[in-house]
């Protein structure tokens, strides 16, 4: 059995324990010693990160040869067109490569805490809100997709990885959930424990 923590990571923290520069890190978050992220989330985004002290499980969520999917919420800048979507949905060139194909759609403005500080109404009179589903993982690559075809991205919740929600954590709050440990990509996928009703609220 392995540990997993599901940790909504709030707005301008770190996807690490410490921080030379005094900002702020997932320490003041979480308080599980010995355990690290599977793959990061930017300083400027926010959502679910998954940490634990298994490098097996770590390993098998993060490497790109897992495919993970990851779900994005972006607030953007103006009103998404079809025209967008479709080139998202179609893949698009960034200066590293191509990139896949993408599952994209518009959505109504989800259910989460404010983010703090707020994004500037009078800076940006008109936003619109996509969910974007991508299994890569390059270098800040929501935003520039989402800049690429027109609508710079405001704020980026990821809500999703894999098979693992953020569901109703509120920024800063994680829980916990036993796993068996994961198996070779080419044996049989084992199942899923429940996720255990232990929930830890930002101190």
């Amino acid at each position: 059995m392995s540990n997993l923590y599901l940790l909504h990571k709030p707005f301008q923290v770190l996807s690490q324990f410490s921080d030379r520069e005094g900002r702020q890190t997932l320490a003041q978050y979480i308080d599980v010693k010995d355990i690290y992220p599977a793959g990061r989330l930017d300083y400027d985004s926010e959502g679910l990160l998954l940490l634990s002290s298994d490098g097996e499980l770590i390993h098998h969520i993060s490497h790109p040869r897992h495919k993970q999917p990851k779900t994005y919420w972006a607030q953007v800048e103006g009103q998404i067109d079809d025209a967008a979507l479709k080139a998202l949905r179609q893949g698009i060139t960034l200066k590293d490569g191509p990139t896949q194909p993408a599952k994209a759609r518009r959505i109504e403005p989800p259910t989460t805490a404010p983010r703090q500080p707020a994004i500037d109404p009078k800076r940006h009179p008109s936003t619109s809100w996509l969910e974007l589903i991508i299994s890569e993982g390059r270098n800040r690559q929501v935003r520039r997709m989402t800049a690429h075809v027109g609508f710079p991205t405001l704020r980026l919740i990821r809500s999703a990885i894999g098979p693992w929600r953020l569901g109703d954590l509120a920024p800063g709050e994680w829980r916990k959930e036993m796993l068996h440990a994961p198996r070779p990509a080419n044996s049989p996928q084992r199942k899923r424990v429940q996720p255990a009703a232990k929930r830890r609220k930002p101190t």
